[in-house]
């Protein structure tokens, strides 16, 4: 009975917490900088370790900075060989009045009724943050800009990003036009993985269209920090917003801010939280790659559990002083149903500073487990059924 009993208590417990040795988390992460603006992330783009938030998950109006995720959907349809670099779109009388120089918008000129290059469009898209270019490539692709914002929310979903949602290519204000700053520099992230050759453009400093040169409007690219691209966007109602990343050493960060008061406040605190994140933060190998990481219980199998691993090495920015150990937790659904594949998605590894969620890496299963015998697999229906009556009458009832 007291195997029974114990068994019954093991198999409903789905969440493993570790307290990593060695590994340090100090208080003093979101108290040692500080900002006035309002929605603002940090992160180490190739572990995704959250350096600094405040009101990151809060909806906001992107404005220029949506044309992130319309080059994306530009870049997909690149790759998938859907559209070529030196294939024409013509410039429609919408694309030309609303977003071209008529519009008094930030333009890459492009002429009523002319045929621009899909090349030539991006360049005008990233660089010159042109209206007309988001609008030229959206119907081009999808026929009209609302089916191309269809398109750019669907990729936000493949990409799981659940709070981004587009109504228009170049970053117009309307109401279900919505962003948070974690998931624009996550998309921001996936560019810059996904599309290395692409994601160049994003660093050139001006282009010329219809002999009017511009220079790029990212501040962060005069600087002298390693900065190399990415999307500013300012309307009346989101305020200054800025998307970018640099690279120092080795080790690429990624800042995404809404809601600065002026274009100045925009880049300075941009820099400030970029050279703060490279000072004051280092990376640690918490485990290599095909390391098992816990263990998922297995019902009606040949044996009770599986093990859990990670795909690929983990590593966590920690600040270089600290006081407090880093939590990290193992969750998954279960108990996973024999047969088990090996290298199956099962759960994931939570990493957390106190409260605050820094890191979650998914975890696959390092074997296969069988269908166990007869005994086994009408003891563990024991263990469930009992199992299912203890959360109806016990747990329910405290």
């Amino acid at each position: 009975m007291g195997r029974l009993l114990n068994a019954i208590r093991a198999f409903r417990f789905h969440l493993a917490v570790l307290i990593l040795p060695g590994v340090m988390a100090g208080q003093a992460w979101a108290e040692t900088i500080q900002t006035p603006v309002p929605h603002v992330i940090l992160i180490d783009a190739a572990t995704r370790t959250v350096l600094f938030e405040h009101g990151a998950d809060d909806l906001v109006t992107p404005a220029s900075t949506a044309k992130l995720m319309t080059a994306t959907v530009v870049f997909d349809q690149l790759a998938s060989g859907k559209i070529r670099l030196d294939q024409t779109f013509k410039v429609s009388e919408t694309a030309w009045r609303q977003g071209g120089a008529p519009s008094r918008g930030s333009a890459m000129f492009a002429a009523l009724n002319s045929e621009i290059s899909v090349d030539n469009l991006l360049h005008g898209l990233i660089v010159d943050s042109g209206n007309d270019a988001a609008i030229v490539l959206a119907e081009g692709i999808a026929g009209s800009e609302g089916a191309f914002a269809t398109l750019m929310t669907a990729k936000a979903r493949d990409l799981g990003l659940e709070h981004l949602t587009f109504t228009n290519a170049w970053g117009k204000a309307e109401p279900d036009q919505k962003v948070t700053a974690r998931e624009m520099a996550l998309l921001a992230a996936y560019v810059i993985e996904t599309y290395p050759a692409f994601y160049k453009i994003f660093g050139e400093r001006e282009f010329t269209w219809n002999k009017i040169k511009q220079p790029n409007r990212n501040p962060l690219l005069f600087m002298d920090i390693g900065a190399d691209g990415l999307k500013t966007g300012n309307i009346d109602e989101s305020g200054y917003s800025l998307v970018g990343s640099a690279v120092q050493n080795g080790q690429r960060l990624i800042v995404a801010i809404y809601g600065a008061r002026t274009a100045s406040e925009r880049a300075d605190e941009a820099r400030k939280l970029l050279q703060w994140g490279f000072r004051a933060f280092e990376s640690k190998l918490l485990f290599p790659a095909g390391e098992t990481v816990g263990s998922a219980q297995v019902y009606g199998g040949e044996s009770r559990d599986v093990p859990l691993v990670t795909e690929k090495e983990i590593r966590v920015l920690m600040p270089r002083e600290g006081n407090e150990r880093l939590t990290a937790k193992i969750s998954y659904t279960g108990p996973l149903a024999a047969p088990v594949e090996a290298g199956q998605t099962t759960g994931s590894l939570k990493l957390f500073r106190g409260s605050a969620e820094v890191l979650s890496v998914p975890l696959r299963t390092g074997k296969a487990v069988d269908v166990g015998s007869l005994p086994r697999r009408a003891f563990d229906a024991g263990v469930e059924y009992l199992s299912g009556l203890f959360r109806k009458y016990v747990l329910k009832s405290s």
